[in-house]
């Protein structure tokens, strides 16, 4: 006996939803990673180049150029000598840090529930 399909009472988001568009933006390579490292202040690209092993300088440097663009991050060129960058999040940027410290909890939780869940297999 084949089992009926239930349909959905959630109702769809609308196109252009505001969720779906922050999702979109969030998914970006690197993007969450940058936002975790600037919400405590500026830094220097070298420093955060430091910050997030695995990313290559062409990528991380376009990336940073679009969150300039999406007006999440601000490039700040310094009166050195050699030229510096400093980075930093405006207040838009600034609103998206409570969703990414909330996505890190719930990470954390899932590593615990997936360790436990390795052990009790072991075990």
């Amino acid at each position: 006996m084949a089992v009926k399909r239930r349909r959905s009472s959630v109702v769809p988001p609308p196109p252009g939803c505001p969720l779906t568009a922050c999702m979109q933006f969030l998914k970006g390579a690197w993007t969450p990673n940058v936002i975790w490292y600037l919400r405590e202040g500026p830094r220097r690209f070298s420093e955060l180049m430091a910050d997030i092993p695995g990313v290559s300088p062409k990528v991380f440097s376009a990336r940073l150029k679009r969150l300039e663009q999406d007006g999440i991050v601000t490039r700040q060129v310094m009166p050195t000598s050699p030229p510096t960058v400093e980075y930093s999040l405006t207040d838009l940027g600034q609103e998206l840090t409570p969703a990414i410290d909330a996505i890190v909890q719930v990470g954390h939780k899932l590593k615990r529930r997936h360790a436990e869940q390795r052990f009790n297999k072991t075990n």
